[in-house]
Parts: C-alpha cells; sequence; structure tokens
C-alpha cells in the first residue's frame, strides 16, 4: 500500500496539473504558453511545452512532447494528429516531427479552442477534451489535460521537486476523493457521492445531503415509473402511443431535442430510449401523459414515489427536468431538485428492481424505427471506460453539469452495481473529467477494499488549499531526500 503521501502527490499533480509554469505573455487572450520540466522513473527527462487555457494552472500538455519522453518505456504510445482529429495508439512506437521537447518561440502565442476533437485509442473512438494546433514546422500538436492522459496511459505522476513533473510508468493512476477535496477540487461541485448500489456501501460522499437542481438526471425518476407501469401491467414496451399537442409544441420550443407532430405514433420502448439517452424532454413528456394521463398527474406520482423511496431531499415539478415556471403575476422559476444521496437511493432501487434498465443506458446509439431516426448516448464515459453501463446526464444553467453514472463489477461472487453521482459542475468538460476520476476511484474501492483506502486517507492530516496541498507536497519530497 503506498502512503498518503504518495497518493496526494499523484492526485493533486494528475487533476490540477501544478506544474510551474514560465508564461511569454501573460496577456494572451486565450492560452498561456509555457513549459514545465518533465522526468521519467527510467531517467528520461525533457522540456513539455504547455498552454494553461483560460486561466493559469489550467494546464495542457503537449502529446507529442510527453510521447517522445515515453517512447521505449512500458508506457509509450504512437500518434497521428490531424487538424480535428487524434489517434493514440498505446505501445506503439512514436514518430518524431522534429519539434518535440523543445520550448516555445517567443513569438508563439496561439489562440485556439478547447473541443471534443475526434479521439481514438487503440481504434476506440473515445469523449476528451483538447486542443489541438498547427505547427510552424508542419504537422499538427494535441494538448491535453494531464488528468485525462495519465487515466488513459494508466500511469502515476507526481512532483519531486519545484518545477518538476515526474512521469512513473510502473506504478497505476489512482485516486483518493479525500485529498482532492482537502486540495479543494470539489469546491466547484454541488455533490458527489460514490458507492455500491447493490450493497449500499458508500465509498465517498461530499455535500452528499444537500438537496440541489438535477434537470435532465430527472429523467431516471420517470423511467423508475415507467418501469413500475410496465410491471404492473399498466403499459407495454410494446404499445404504440399517439403523440399529443402539449409533446409537439415542446418538440418546438428552444428545449425540444426530437421533433414530433401531433398524432404521431411511437412505442413506449422508444419513448424510453429518446429519454434517456439524447435526453429528450418531449419523450419525457409523452411518457408522463401515457402514464397518468396527464404531466400534473404523473409528478404526483414522482414526488409519492419519492416519498415511498425515503428521499428526503427530493422534489419535482416536471417529468424532464427542464425550469418550470408557476403561474403567479411574477413566475417563479423552479427546478426538480434532490440531493446526491437521494439520487444514489432512487438508482440502487432502480438498478436492483429493474436491472433491464442497463440495456437502454449502456447503448451508445439506437434507433427509433417510427421516427426512422438515429440517437446518440449524451454520456461519455461509455466510451472512455468499458465497465460503465449507464445512466444519465442532465444541464441547466442553475443545475449546472450533471452526471449519474453506472459500472459493472464483478467480486467473483456475484456482480456488482457500482454508482457515482456527480451534481453540478461548470460544464460538460467538468462533468466528464469530475465522473471519470470517481469512476476509477469507485472501481478501486470495489476491489481493494475499502477499509484500506480510509487507512492511508487518516494517516495524515491535509493540506485545505491547493497551494497548501503543493507547498505540503515539495516540503514533504524535500525531507524524502535529506
Amino acid at each position: 500500500m503506498k502512503s498518503i503521501f504518495k497518493k496526494i502527490e499523484s492526485f493533486v499533480l494528475a487533476v490540477i496539473v501544478v506544474c510551474a509554469i514560465l508564461p511569454f505573455q501573460a496577456d494572451a487572450s486565450y492560452e498561456i504558453p509555457g513549459v514545465c520540466q518533465v522526468q521519467t522513473d527510467v531517467g528520461i527527462a525533457g522540456v513539455v511545452k504547455t498552454l494553461d487555457y483560460s486561466y493559469e494552472n489550467n494546464t495542457y500538455l503537449s502529446l507529442r512532447d510527453v510521447a517522445m519522453l515515453l517512447g521505449g518505456t512500458g508506457k509509450a504510445f504512437s500518434l497521428d494528429i490531424t487538424k480535428n482529429a487524434v489517434a493514440l495508439n498505446t505501445g506503439g512506437a512514436y514518430v518524431p516531427v522534429g519539434s518535440e521537447n523543445i520550448p516555445w518561440e517567443d513569438s508563439q502565442n496561439p489562440d485556439i479552442a478547447l473541443r471534443r476533437n475526434e479521439f481514438t485509442v487503440n481504434g476506440q473512438k473515445v469523449y476528451y477534451y483538447t486542443l489541438i494546433m498547427a505547427l510552424p514546422s508542419g504537422g499538427y500538436d494535441c494538448f491535453m489535460m494531464a488528468a485525462d492522459l495519465a487515466m488513459i496511459l494508466d500511469v502515476d505522476i507526481r512532483v519531486p521537486g519545484s518545477g518538476i513533473v515526474q512521469i512513473n510508468t510502473q506504478a497505476p493512476f489512482e485516486i483518493v476523493p479525500a485529498a482532492l477535496e482537502q486540495a479543494g477540487y470539489f469546491y466547484g461541485v454541488n455533490g458527489v457521492l460514490v458507492g455500491d448500489a447493490t450493497t449500499g456501501e458508500i465509498y465517498y460522499q461530499y455535500q452528499s445531503d444537500t438537496a440541489y437542481p438535477i434537470a435532465s438526471t430527472s429523467k431516471l425518476m420517470t423511467c423508475l415509473l415507467t418501469m413500475d407501469a410496465i410491471s404492473a401491467g399498466q403499459i407495454s414496451l410494446e404499445q404504440t402511443v399517439t403523440v399529443s399537442e402539449a409533446v409537439r409544441a415542446l418538440s418546438a420550443s428552444a428545449d425540444g431535442v426530437i421533433s414530433f407532430e401531433a398524432g404521431q405514433q411511437i412505442t413506449v420502448q422508444e419513448l424510453l430510449i429518446g429519454a434517456l439517452l439524447p435526453s429528450s424532454n418531449e419523450c419525457a413528456l409523452c411518457l408522463a401523459e401515457t402514464i397518468a394521463g396527464s404531466e400534473a398527474a404523473f409528478v404526483q406520482l414522482m414526488n409519492q414515489k419519492a416519498q415511498e423511496l425515503g428521499l428526503s431531499q427530493a422534489y419535482f415539478y416536471n417529468s424532464h427536468g427542464l425550469p418550470s415556471f408557476s403561474e403567479d403575476p411574477v413566475p417563479a422559476k423552479r427546478q426538480n431538485r434532490m440531493s446526491a444521496d437521494d439520487m444514489f437511493r432512487m438508482v440502487s432501487h432502480l438498478l436492483r428492481v429493474y436491472p433491464q434498465v442497463r440495456e437502454i443506458t449502456s447503448l451508445q446509439e439506437a434507433t427509433l424505427p417510427s421516427l426512422a431516426l438515429e440517437v446518440r448516448n449524451s454520456n461519455p464515459l461509455l466510451r472512455n471506460m468499458p465497465e460503465v453501463t449507464g445512466l444519465k446526464t442532465g444541464t441547466t444553467n442553475k443545475s449546472g453539469a450533471c452526471l449519474v453514472t453506472s459500472l459493472a463489477a464483478d467480486d467473483g461472487t456475484m456482480a456488482h452495481d457500482l454508482v457515482v453521482v456527480v451534481l453540478g459542475t461548470e460544464d460538460s468538460i467538468e462533468r466528464g473529467r469530475v465522473s471519470g476520476l470517481l469512476a476509477r476511484y469507485a472501481l478501486s474501492a470495489f476491489h481493494t477494499g475499502r477499509a484500506e483506502l480510509e487507512h492511508d486517507t487518516a494517516a495524515q492530516v491535509l493540506p485545505t488549499n491547493a497551494n497548501a496541498a503543493v507547498d505540503w507536497i515539495l516540503r514533504t519530497a524535500q525531507k524524502g531526500k535529506e
């Protein structure tokens, strides 16, 4: 078992990328170019170019520079980078283009956008946000957040000294949420909970008992009530329903996802797929009307179900999670709300009683035959981790970006559903990164045992902010050399 020192080095550095940045133009409008010294555990070292995107220390590393340094190690990888696509192959031999491991030219001040460029790892499409820029010598380079690269390569990243990043190719990527919390990583998140839905064991939680707006993750309750209605014989998956005028109007609004016409016919199965994959608000409304006759009646069922499940912080205004305006002269703008703890309880019940829901939520794409329409799952982790089986994204201005993730795990005796609830991140980029980190922690906690992780976390009194955490790491590292 590694010491908490080693883990906090890895986690604070890998996620926040705390390294010495040497800006050439402090007034850069979008990216501040810089460099850091990167060392490997096999003695290879060199300069790696960095870009701080929009904010200082929001750092992205040059993939070409890192690939050059890792060549010949157990974490070598090849790269093929075009204007808007990256292909990374682990174990491949990197072919240099001539610009690797040298500082920026003073005249270079890139102004490029952070995008979800097309990205494949070993031929499989994954979802990560990257910066791709043209090189003066021709060709392209890609800049990626260190945490994302560490997860892809499964490597440990540390800070052995000021201005130096060390990549330990022999140690796997690990995460201790308590260390991240002490460093302030979750300050930009409303609520978090990680646990085993099969046993009810909680691995980690942060502000999990406070209710926050939950946006389209509300559709998980709509899904639960739909499955209840199917189980009771009230409706069937194959049943065809007629699209109402209210559903048509919602589909034609700014919040419409799938185009509908009043009087169209569609099956319950397709409505579930539409609500859960592309997060169709009109599909959720159509399900509500089919089950309860009206959305108002369905909302009563939602709140009743929440009480039955003991969800003390949950309250629903509609079936889909969009803002709901009251009918007052000065209307209140209300949103469905729930705590991370409530969400975990509800999802645990859903997965335990209706595990077949994963057959839908694990789909990356699906077809709605009634509409002759192809739809895509909005959950980015389905592409990045083979263990992910769902469940639902959600975003509004008030709720921020939310994601409820389920993962399949097996202890050799029985299958388990692990669940990661992340409510209220700043944007979809952070939603994917926070959820991805915690999903890997969930798998680690499940396979290694939570008691072991807790022992390490409690071994030290950790710093309470990022700067203090870095100072603590450097002081401890220096003591280790004495």
